[in-house]
């Protein structure tokens, strides 16, 4: 298994239409404050559509 270069800065990129966490990525939460929303495919909807930032629970 890969490890987390910084893992307290992973967050989860959600879809706004179908509400499942398809990306991962890394946000420097000193430098930007606010929530990300980026366009991005999404694979169940199979169209670009905006996916919001979410918290990670360690829970699965």
């Amino acid at each position: 298994m890969a490890k987390v270069k910084y893992a307290d800065n992973l967050i989860g990129l959600r879809c706004a239409d179908c509400k499942r966490r398809n990306y991962y990525t890394h946000r420097n939460k000193k430098k930007v404050t606010r929530k990300i929303e980026l366009s991005k495919f999404c694979p169940w909807d199979r169209t670009h559509t905006v996916h919001k930032e979410v918290k990670i629970t360690g829970k699965r």
